[in-house]
């Protein structure tokens, strides 16, 4: 009959225990079987927290014992509730773990720059929307019921006297945390920004509401703390193209990646989580030429959102609300449609700021400008242009006859009119004189059509070379739109109005080009890309932009 474990079998003779040595070498076996015991004991860590291998963990400093606890929140419940996560949190994170592709798992180094001075054209990308077909992999889309944008969740016009109304869908935090209530506070002194008149660095008329500017702004730079995901390996993540139509996307991360004044390691601070990916990587990097789909580019950025979800509690926390990512590229939006609080929750700073699309979505996306970067070296090379009495030339525009007003637009007035220079391509009898910059830089007016989104990088560009801009893209939000009045200096044309287009012009008094003229110079600034960013800059708009929305999404924790 074998032996009751309750009693073990002496590990020594008896014997032995009379002399004294005997007692030291018991003593030894009786360490090292206690130690055998505790290394076959199971461990105590509690298996719901499952790691992505590869992945990276936030630091955890030694001197700040509540970031560490707060880094450990998955297995702890004893935490403050301003940091800690519901329990009903810790067993749904182990299930929503999906395998995501490796390129996700390698954390990237900071990245370097890949400046050019060559010149290249690069040409917009076919409208593959048209004839798109239907997504092969059905089990990846969300309901469509829950998750389409309707007219209702588009907001109307931003009134920057005061935060706006939130849409209706304002996800509320499941926990809150000091920097909601920074937010809150914020949210509260914009509401009763002092009057601010005859500043310096702030031209009232370019503004919507100058004094809700400058306090929101000033406000952003005192408390404004950002983190970006390390996670994901270059191309795609944190590799930014700073060259070319899509370069805003790249410049972007290039200086938010290089900031010390804005961005934190410590994620507990941070009002917004910044996703480092490019849309114009995404495309050149996963889009097959000629399968006429997006499905390749939209699985990614979903596997994406859904391993930083799973690895990490920031974005469960408001479901992306205090998330952000910057994409210039014409797919940029439509990358977000398999996953659906990506596409409702999370704010889209897009170049293709387009309402009719259901994906952005006004008073929560911010519409991004779209640069044109010849020289990233320099990139403030050739800026500027003839005075208002310089300039000749009506109206200019050339450029590729794609999308539905470029065409219209050449029909009506193309070689049609001396005053109104409109060309698909110029012509060489005609650049030998004149190039593309000298005549904007000698035109009252640039025309700025839609091509196959509704964006188009002339709009920057005539900023650049003083031109006034003559938008003509229906549904298209104006970039800054948020807090620049783009009536002081430009001119919207509706789509439908392009055959009287001359008529249009010519009807603006001279007094009136005058002053847009003016205030193309004076908004100029806040257009510019440096190397080393500077006050009230394009990168500092963006930013601010994004703030902006986020505080006035915020909801408080009831």
């Amino acid at each position: 009959m074998p032996q009751h474990p309750s009693s073990p079998r002496p590990l020594l003779p008896c014997n032995l225990l009379q002399r004294r040595p005997a007692v030291a070498v018991c003593a030894a076996v009786a360490v090292l079987a206690a130690a055998a015991i505790l290394l076959a004991a199971p461990t105590t860590e509690a298996p719901s927290r499952t790691l992505l291998v590869g992945g990276s963990i936030p630091s955890r400093s030694r001197e700040d014992p509540r970031a560490a606890a707060a880094g450990r929140f998955v297995e702890s419940s004893s935490l403050p509730p301003a940091v800690a996560p519901p329990t009903s949190l810790k067993a749904s994170f182990s299930s929503r773990i999906t395998p995501a592709p490796s390129i996700f798992l390698a954390p990237a180094p900071s990245p370097v720059e890949n400046f050019d001075d060559r010149f290249v054209e690069e040409p917009e990308q076919p409208d593959i929307k048209e004839n798109a077909p239907k997504e092969s992999a059905p089990f990846l889309q969300e309901p469509i019921s829950s998750d389409s944008t309707s007219s209702s969740d588009v907001s109307e016009d931003l009134d920057m006297s005061g935060p706006t109304v939130p849409p209706p869908n304002a996800e509320i935090p499941l926990w809150s945390t000091t920097a909601d209530g920074e937010l809150i506070y914020a949210k509260k002194e914009i509401a009763n920004a002092p009057l601010v008149s005859g500043h310096p660095d702030l031209y009232a008329p370019l503004f919507r509401n100058v004094s809700t500017f400058k306090r929101s702004y000033e406000l952003m730079e005192g408390l404004l703390k950002v983190y970006i995901y390390h996670d994901g390996a270059k191309p795609i993540f944190h590799s930014p193209y700073l060259k070319g139509i899509y370069a805003s996307e790249g410049w972007f991360m290039k200086l938010i990646e290089g900031d010390q004044d804005f961005v934190v390691r410590d994620p507990n601070r941070a009002h917004l989580f910044y996703l480092p990916y490019s849309s114009r990587q995404l495309q050149h990097n996963l889009y097959v030429p000629g399968s006429n789909t997006l499905e390749p580019l939209s699985i990614f950025v979903k596997n994406y959102i859904d391993m930083i979800s799973a690895k990490f509690p920031y974005w469960n926390r408001t479901k992306g609300a205090d998330h952000f990512f910057v994409a210039c590229h014409d797919w940029g939006p439509y990358t977000t449609k398999l996953h659906g609080e990506l596409r409702k929750n999370t704010i889209k700073a897009l170049c293709n700021a387009d309402l009719s699309e259901g994906v952005f979505i006004r008073g929560r996306d911010v519409s991004l400008p779209e640069t044109y970067v010849r020289a990233p070296r320099k990139p403030l090379n050739g800026i500027g242009g003839k005075p208002a009495s310089q300039r000749s030339i009506l109206a200019f525009f050339a450029g590729q006859m794609h999308g539905r007003v470029r065409p219209i637009l050449l029909w009506h007035w193309g070689d049609k009119d001396a005053d109104m220079r409109i060309y698909s391509r110029l012509p060489r009898r005609i650049t030998r004189r004149m190039n593309y910059v000298q005549h904007m830089k000698s035109s009252k007016y640039c025309i700025c059509p839609m091509g196959y989104e509704v964006n188009s990088p002339r709009i920057v560009e005539a900023i650049y070379y003083e031109c006034v801009p003559v938008i003509i893209a229906d549904n298209f939000v104006l970039p800054f739109d948020d807090v620049l009045d783009w009536s002081a200096f430009s001119v919207v044309v509706p789509e439908r109005d392009v055959p009287r287009l001359k008529e249009v012009l010519l009807e603006i008094p001279e007094s009136r080009y005058v002053a847009m003229q003016s205030n193309v110079r004076k908004v100029q600034r806040h257009f510019l890309w440096h190397v080393k960013p500077v006050k009230y800059d394009i990168f500092h708009m963006i930013l601010h932009s994004v703030w902006f929305s986020r505080v006035n999404q915020v909801l408080q924790v009831q």
